[in-house]
């Protein structure tokens, strides 16, 4: 393991702030290119850019092996429930699993924020994704027996979430370390591609692991895949926090929270998406819907389609980088997504189906890129940890709690009726939240820098 300073391509988002516009112009969707950035035009202005891997070593090793480990996680996020409702026939269970996965990460999340603003992060990552082994090989021992039981389903999902609070806060802090201010931008769409493919290969690998080898191979296939991660991560360089780097505590929590609450355009990020997921994620339906189908092969093109459309979206998301009224998209975007899951529900074929849940993916995906370029462009790197732990929460309290939601108004009603009118609430508010937060609609990334959020956060 090589524990040494990172020295190729410092970034710190605190003392590298971006060029920004005075002013903006009567279009707010106007473009303002980053000085050093060189001009792209044609269809390469839409293209995702590919610069932050050939520029960024330490990029390049984190973005192959968790490529690498997400694909197997995925087989096993789709193995998982698939695995519960062949258990129970319930997807009140299915949904339940939200909940349990909830409350551990309620706390571990805002412990690992702390932990990745005062320990070496890529360290962290590499300790935690050993843990993550063990945990699957559990879910492998329990596939194997001629009984399978249900309770190692929700203890596992629970320590999964534990230890993911306390990896995902460092895993997102590492970022502004190993890429440029400037390729920001590129490198949060690689990653989102990234994530992409691996739901879409992910889902279907499963549905064929399934039906063919068992739970048993699915779970097999992902504490194998988890070699590469950990390879990658003890090839990378070290990245120790700063010599006056604050030390662990709730006072260390409070200020992350305390920042956070100043900044209306992060509250903004928070609250849309939770209110988006909350109400519009249906993922708990999916082995139920997925049986009228044909089962685990349909099952898989659920879990797949969204990507689908975040990847056709995220291919092509090169012109984001001219959008400054992040607000805004996240806001439309948000909407968007809402209405895709009303369609969703109503319909009545899988075609129609899979094309509402890609364009689904397409909404989530715009909203997500702004998302992150609001936290990772303003917040500086002695708050990054923290904050990425609030964020985590944020697009995590809404899917785990939108899961519970969806089941038991399913079991209360009938599926369509939950996936509908989740796509509704999530529509209502939405246009709620635009009218009671116009500082996060209007915000402007010309007229914020990073060297502001700087002095916000030191006040």
């Amino acid at each position: 393991m090589v524990d040494e300073p990172v020295a190729d391509e410092p970034v710190d988002g605190a003392h590298n702030p971006a060029a920004t516009e005075s002013r903006a112009a009567a279009d707010p969707f106007a473009s303002v290119e980053p000085p050093s950035a060189p001009p792209r035009r044609g269809w390469r202005a839409a293209a995702v850019d590919l610069g932050p891997l050939r520029r960024s070593r330490d990029f390049r090793l984190l973005f192959l092996g968790q490529t690498v480990s997400f694909t197997g996680s995925m087989v096993t996020y789709v193995a998982l429930p698939f695995q519960l409702y062949r258990l129970t026939h319930s997807s009140l269970q299915v949904g339940l699993l939200g909940f349990a996965e909830l409350v551990p990460l309620l706390f571990t999340a805002l412990v690992g924020g702390a932990v990745a603003d005062a320990f070496d992060r890529r360290r962290t990552v590499l300790l935690t994704e050993i843990a993550m082994v063990g945990l699957t090989s559990c879910l492998l021992i329990n596939a194997a027996l001629p009984h399978p039981h249900v309770w190692p389903l929700f203890a596992v999902s629970s320590l999964f979430a534990a230890v993911d609070g306390l990896q995902r806060p460092s895993l997102e802090a590492l970022l502004p370390r190993v890429v440029r201010r400037e390729d920001m931008p590129s490198a949060l769409a690689l990653i989102s591609q990234r994530y992409n493919l691996g739901m879409i290969a992910a889902p279907a690998l499963a549905g064929v692991l399934i039906a063919t080898g068992g739970l048993s191979l699915a779970y097999a296939i992902d504490v194998l895949s988890f070699a590469a991660s950990l390879g990658t991560l003890a090839l990378m360089r070290a990245t120790p926090p700063p010599p006056d780097a604050t030390t662990p505590s709730l006072r260390a929590i409070a200020d992350g929270w305390r920042y956070a609450r100043s900044r209306p355009e992060l509250l903004g990020t928070y609250l849309v998406d939770i209110n988006a997921m909350l109400f519009g994620m249906p993922n708990a339906l999916f082995p139920a819907i997925a049986t009228r189908y044909g089962g685990a092969e349909v099952l898989g093109v659920f879990y797949a389609a969204p990507s689908v459309g975040s990847l056709l979206a995220g291919v092509s998301s090169g012109w984001t980088r001219r959008v400054m009224r992040h607000g805004l998209a996240v806001t439309i975007a948000a909407a968007s997504w809402g209405a895709a899951i009303v369609v969703f529900g109503f319909a009545s074929s899988l075609w129609l189906a899979a094309v509402a849940l890609a364009a689904a993916g397409a909404a989530d995906e715009i909203s997500g890129l702004f998302r992150s370029r609001i936290w990772n462009e303003t917040i500086p790197d002695e708050l990054r940890g923290r904050l990425a732990g609030i964020e985590m929460l944020s697009y995590s309290i809404g899917p785990l709690l939108g899961n519970v939601e969806a089941g038991g108004v399913a079991s209360a009603t009938s599926v369509r009726f939950s996936v509908v009118s989740g796509g509704v609430l999530c529509l209502a508010g939405t246009a709620v939240l635009a009218v009671v937060l116009p500082t996060f609609l209007a915000y402007d990334a010309r007229r914020v820098s990073t060297s502001e959020a700087v002095v916000t956060a030191n006040t």
